[in-house]
């Protein structure tokens, strides 16, 4: 009794197995037919693309056609630049030569699909990125040609330029040069000292300070004079150089080598006298000492020096 209720759910188990191996068959059928008509209908699409694109190709041959001609023409024109800067420049003719090749295989590339009559706007797409891209060649290739043959010119204007320049900087360096000499020589002059206030004369005593106006009578010579302040001259110690001319036109000297350079050359003076300038007006008087017999009738004319310059002068008369 067990052996056959054992044998019956066997039977059951097979039964069960059979109808799911039916069930999917039946589906697998059903899905490999669905993907045979998905197939299809990708190739009917496929087919109606290529369809289009032969149509469009055929409307636009005529477009196509002129861009090639374009093409071939800018091509020719691009071999026309290379044999230019060959002659430019023959040292780069290997290179150049290369860049021509190129563009010859690219006009026979245009030929042989005009021959043919087939080609189509993918095919002029490509041949237009290969006109540019050898055209960006072209334009380095003339650019750098160009500037080598310009070299000798840039050369000639630069030193053109340099030579305007450095005239120009030479005759600014003059001009800065006679405006700081210009600009010295006012400092110059508006640090000279002046002297005025002139009493000038002869004395007949040393001791009592005696004037006299005979010849015969003087012992000794003076001139009595005011500096003048001046804030731009350096102070500190100065030497003031009196010079004595008599009726005959010689200075007066007890030492024949008392010598005063100035700004007008050496001159003899006759007596000289330091001070401490502290740029403030000062009163002075310089002694000259008669040791060499009487002095001569006539005119006499003192002139004062500091600082190598002609100060002040004066004049007097003894009879």
């Amino acid at each position: 009794m067990e052996e056959e209720q054992s044998t019956g759910n066997y039977n059951k188990v097979y039964l069960v197995a059979i109808l799911f191996l039916i069930g999917g068959l039946g589906t697998m059928t059903y899905l490999w037919s669905d993907s045979r008509g998905n197939l299809a209908a990708c190739e009917n699409t496929t087919q109606n693309y290529q369809d289009t694109i032969q149509g469009m190709n055929k409307m636009l041959s005529a477009y196509v056609g002129d861009m090639s001609k374009d093409l071939k023409a800018d091509f020719r024109n691009m071999l026309d630049t290379y044999d230019k800067l060959i002659l430019k420049d023959a040292s780069q003719s290997d290179s150049l030569n290369v860049q021509k090749l190129k563009i010859q295989n690219q006009i026979e590339k245009i030929e042989k699909l005009q021959r043919s009559r087939n080609f189509s706007a993918s095919q002029i797409s490509k041949l237009k990125e290969e006109n540019e891209t050898l055209r960006v060649i072209m334009k380095g290739y003339v650019y750098e040609i160009d500037s080598l043959n310009t070299l000798n010119l840039q050369k000639d204007l630069i030193i053109t330029e340099q030579t305007e320049t450095i005239d120009q900087r030479t005759s600014e360096r003059d001009q800065y040069k006679d405006a700081a000499a210009a600009s010295e020589e006012k400092v110059k002059l508006g640090a000279k000292l002046t002297a005025y206030s002139f009493n000038s004369g002869a004395l007949r005593s040393v001791v009592k300070n005696k004037i006299t106006t005979r010849a015969k009578q003087a012992v000794q010579l003076q001139s009595s004079f005011t500096i003048s302040g001046n804030l731009i001259t350096n102070p500190g110690k100065k030497s003031v150089f009196m010079q004595i001319v008599g009726p005959n036109g010689k200075t007066l000297q007890n030492m024949s080598s008392y010598k005063l350079e100035t700004t007008n050359g050496t001159i003899p003076y006759s007596e000289k006298k330091s001070i401490d300038y502290q740029n403030k007006s000062i009163d002075m008087t310089i002694y000259f000492d008669i040791r060499n017999g009487n002095l001569s009738k006539g005119n006499y004319k003192v002139n004062i020096y500091c600082d190598q310059n002609l100060i002040g002068s004066d004049n007097f008369s003894l009879k």
